[in-house]
């Protein structure tokens, strides 16, 4: 009662009002900057603590000089101008000390230790102000209120720093500026109260009160000020570190190349979107999209032409979404998209705007592209109950799409996934086979227009499976590609081509294929080296075989690759020419043992002047760059009968023996083996 009376009657109440103002606003700056340097390191921590140290120790001494300038002594009163600035400067200090030590975050003792030399600073300064504060009498202190008002202090201060330090409350920095400024006000007005002035009669002495209560205001406003600047400063850097926390979170979640969504950002806004749509009950149609000529325009254009079409398909896509659409990029060429299904006719308008967008031609530097797409599309929730197996079952869709030249949007369908449950069978069953030994290899003739004389064999690898019988390599051979056995696959037939073609008379050529990814590895050419040397084949007489596409898909180590190739002394055939890039300048660059005519210009040659033109033109093409060439597919005399009119070298074909089992070639007296095969006795 005291205190309360001590503030109602001794003291001005609108500067009284005006000094916790500036308290409770000083208080909360305090506590947030404060709070902000828990969690800085290094230079910007002592920098923290510099304007933590400013905010306290200005709010501490402008709270108690704008409350001593609202007291009214009863007598005439001055301020010594030494003491009045070393009160300062031990507000500042003392804050400085205690929120350093107090800002340890892993010790309690710390955090109360530190508190408390807060508090005990706010109590120096106090006293060290009143000892500044003159006046004209007799000053004695009522020592219980004394005591009290510094345990308030060190007691509400290390109370302060030890709930934003190591408390677990929601709200733990307003608790805190509460309690800091209870400490510094509690200190005040119970030290005012400890106050007694006994007056003394000193001739012309008088204090202005007009002059008080401006230079009162004065310091409020500098104090407002001071605090609203250490206030900016943590707003400033919690804005900026909100926009870089966003710029990183975009970053993020974005693709730098499209601007679109990327997996993780594309996968967070499917399962808030998953999550929405159960709570209502509706359907999510999930969209997979793969381009079907990126790696086409990749290839022969470079990354740079591959980079731009996927920015135009970036811009374009995001020109076509409306409300509720998301495009994201999964990476390389592909893309997803979801949007909840409200009516078929909106999902089939989303579709067909995806569509248009992949058909629609982009303008390159040297020219027009398209990249086109396949696109498949899973419901949640009717064929998928998670995110995963609904991009899975999506997937499943655009594969099938890719598959079927008659159109480019799937919708997934159960039987989808025996399909794919077939092939992992087949892959497994495959590799069985490779172990087992049921693989085997046919060959076919190859032989002279002209004259009809044997010039080679080319081998085929066929699987003979135990329950399906003759499995196709249109079958098998794109299981072995996808599994990576391919590799083990193409080193077995490559082996067992050449061992066999040893035993041969006479010694015809035997051409093996290159997949291109046994073209791919950096091994190759020690493969064929040693090949050659373990089974004796001469080196001219194995004649490798592979795709133009193969070269593209990097042309400069391809045509390194192939140098080394033909070091050993192997030749290299050129095969389906035609149907690829067919680049004059491959032809330039390599020069090839043999161009082998795709077959499909074959099938079409007796009703299409086009294709004989075409068949014309490459059978010129190689006599002028004197490079053999062979036309596959050959199936009637009258195909043949045009191939030896325009000078074809060589031809392969039905017409003239299918492909067959060594056995039978043998049996039919093409070929004798020499003495000592196992083949050679059973025939």
């Amino acid at each position: 009662m005291s205190v309360a009376a001590c503030i109602a009657y001794q003291h001005n109440i609108w500067l009284v009002f005006i000094a916790g103002l500036i308290c409770s606003v000083g208080s909360w700056t305090t506590i947030k900057l404060f709070n902000r340097s828990l969690s800085a390191k290094g230079a910007q921590k002592m920098s923290w603590h510099v304007l933590t140290a400013t905010a306290a120790g200005t709010t501490i001494w402008c709270t108690h000089f704008i409350a001593i300038l609202g007291y009214d002594p009863g007598v005439p009163y001055g301020f010594d101008p030494v003491l009045t600035v070393v009160s300062l400067l031990v507000a500042f200090f003392g804050s400085a000390l205690g929120f350093v030590v107090a800002s340890d975050r892993n010790s309690t003792t710390a955090a109360l230790v530190g508190g408390g030399i807060v508090g005990l600073g706010i109590s120096v300064m106090h006293y060290s102000g009143i000892l500044a504060y003159r006046v004209n009498g007799i000053v004695s202190w009522d020592v219980t209120y004394l005591v009290t008002s510094i345990c308030l202090a060190v007691a509400f201060s290390a109370l302060a720093a030890f709930i934003v330090v190591r408390g677990r409350l929601r709200n733990r920095a307003l608790v805190g500026a509460g309690l800091l400024a209870f400490a510094i006000l509690s200190l005040h007005f119970t030290g005012m109260t400890a106050l007694r002035i006994a007056p003394l009669d000193i001739d012309n002495a008088a204090t202005n009160p007009e002059a008080a209560r401006t230079l009162a205001l004065a310091v409020a406003c500098v104090a407002l000020m001071v605090v609203a600047a250490g206030f900016a400063s943590y707003f400033i850097d919690g804005s900026t570190r909100a926009e870089s926390v966003e710029r990183l979170r975009e970053a993020a979640t974005h693709d730098g190349l499209t601007g679109l969504p990327n997996r993780s950002g594309f996968n967070e806004r499917l399962d808030r979107e998953l999550l929405a749509a159960d709570a209502v009950g509706a359907r999510v149609a999930f969209i997979a999209i793969d381009l079907d000529r990126f790696k086409e325009i990749n290839d022969r254009r470079g990354h740079a032409a591959g980079d731009e079409v996927l920015k135009i398909l970036g811009r374009r896509m995001m020109g076509v979404l409306r409300g509720g659409e998301v495009i994201g990029r999964m990476g390389g060429d592909e893309f997803a998209a979801f949007r909840r299904v409200e009516s078929d006719e909106m999902l089939q308008a989303f579709l067909r705007r995806i569509e248009t967008v992949l058909s629609k031609p982009m303008t390159l530097d040297d020219g027009e592209v398209v990249a086109g797409g396949s696109i498949g599309v899973a419901f949640y929730p009717d064929d998928a109950t998670t995110r995963t197996t609904l991009a899975s079952n999506a997937d499943l869709a655009m594969y099938r799409a890719k598959g079927d030249v008659s159109r480019s949007i799937c919708f997934y369908e159960p039987s989808m996934d025996d399909f794919v449950r077939t092939r992992r069978k087949l892959a497994a069953e495959l590799r069985e086979a490779l172990e087992k030994g049921q693989l085997d290899l046919h060959y076919q003739v190859q032989t002279s227009v002209l004259t009809g004389e044997i010039r080679g064999y080319e081998a085929l690898v066929r699987w003979r499976h135990p329950v399906r019988g003759l499995v196709p390599p249109s079958d098998f051979i794109p299981i072995a590609e996808e599994s990576g056995l391919i590799l083990p696959i193409g080193e077995w037939v490559l082996r067992t081509a050449c061992a066999t073609a040893a035993t041969w008379s006479p010694p015809y050529k035997i051409a093996v294929n290159l997949s291109p990814i046994q073209f791919g590895t950096a091994g190759l050419p020690d493969l064929i080296r040693r090949t050659l040397r373990e089974t004796g084949l001469d080196a001219e007489r194995l004649e490798l075989e592979l795709t133009e596409s193969t070269i593209f898909v990097d042309r400069e180590r391809s045509l390194h690759m192939l140098r080394e190739i033909k070091r050993l002394g192997v030749s290299i055939a050129l095969d389906d020419f035609g149907t690829g890039y067919s680049s004059l300048d491959i032809l330039r660059s390599f020069p090839f043992d043999k161009i082998k005519l795709d077959r499909s210009f074959m099938r079409e040659v007796e009703d299409s002047p086009t294709a004989r033109a075409i068949i014309r033109a490459i059978l010129a093409l190689g006599s002028s760059l004197k490079i053999p060439v062979l036309a596959e597919g050959i199936e009637t005399d009258a195909q043949l009968a045009l191939l030896r009119a325009e000078g074809c070298d060589e031809a392969q074909g039905y017409l003239l023996g299918r492909p067959a089992p060594l056995d039978s070639i043998v049996s039919g007296g093409q070929i004798t083996l020499m003495p000592g095969d196992p083949l050679a006795q059973s025939a």
